[in-house]
């Protein structure tokens, strides 16, 4: 069904890679595609091996997010000048990106991101940060809800000594901004962390260290002699322990004339010749 395909600038994601979009067939729906890579993985089709074991996700995205790269840079470079879009949306090294404005609803909600000015039957825009922020705040607002429902743990500290903390409001304000941040400038996503009213994370006070003992400078010396361990003193304490009744009896026998066992299993006298 996905027939074109766009990519867009790396400035987006901050990845030094350009990011790989599609349209559907009539260019009304941007999906962005992820791809999950692990090594020594492949496809079994039929009969035949497809090395390349990727599993692409593929899922809708916010057209506004990629149009309003554009409308930032034309904003920078015009110094605040209204333009049309279709002036603004512009790339040479990607010339699928004006697709972008064939999305549905996107001439209607791009007014989430920019001031309009008409002058007869045109549409003129530039880029209002104070918009986009309210805009962006938005969609933290709607992950923060979605997040929720799912009962997704968002917390850095969900599990500290062993004992579940809950997760708070401004861990999940938190966590969406961070989402929201990949799809943004990263200039842009400072000044949304401000306007969050989000304060810096401060690392969690460290557990004090395990007492040391003092060290002395007196010779430690073993509180034990071990010497009553040695081989000698184990041989006599072995002859000295208590015999049973059968030893004791054993013993009392007259043994002479008895060969010992190991003779039965010495090697025979070779005959003389």
């Amino acid at each position: 069904i996905f027939v074109k395909a766009c990519k867009h600038k790396p400035d987006f994601f901050s990845t030094g890679e350009a990011t790989l979009y599609l349209f559907n067939s009539g260019a009304e729906q941007l999906f962005e595609v992820k791809a999950f890579h692990e090594e020594h993985r492949s496809w079994f089709i039929g009969q035949t091996v497809q090395q390349d074991g990727r599993l692409l996700f593929i899922t809708p995205v916010d057209p506004l997010f990629l149009i309003l790269y554009y409308i930032i840079k034309a904003d920078k470079e015009l110094q605040g000048k209204f333009q049309p879009l279709d002036q603004v949306v512009l790339d040479s090294e990607y010339p699928s990106c004006p697709l972008l404005l064939k999305c549905a609803d996107v001439k209607q909600y791009i007014q989430h991101v920019t001031e309009e000015k008409e002058i007869g039957s045109q549409k003129f825009h530039k880029y209002s940060q104070e918009k986009t922020l309210k805009w962006l705040k938005k969609k933290v607002n709607q992950t923060v809800k979605a997040l929720k429902s799912n009962n997704v743990s968002v917390g850095a500290s969900t599990f500290v000594n062993s004992k579940q903390i809950t997760d708070t409001q401004e861990d999940y304000v938190r966590y969406a901004h961070g989402l929201i941040s990949e799809y943004i400038p990263e200039d842009l996503s400072k000044e949304f962390l401000k306007y969050l009213g989000l304060p810096e994370l401060r690392s969690s006070a460290p557990e004090p260290p395990l007492k040391k003992r003092k060290l002395s400078d007196v010779p430690v010396e073993p509180e034990e002699d071990y010497t009553k361990f040695n081989s000698d003193n184990l041989k006599t304490k072995k002859a000295n322990t208590k015999m049973s009744a059968a030893q004791k009896a054993l013993a009392k026998v007259d043994k002479s004339g008895m060969k010992s066992i190991s003779a039965f299993f010495s090697s025979k006298p070779k005959a003389s010749k």
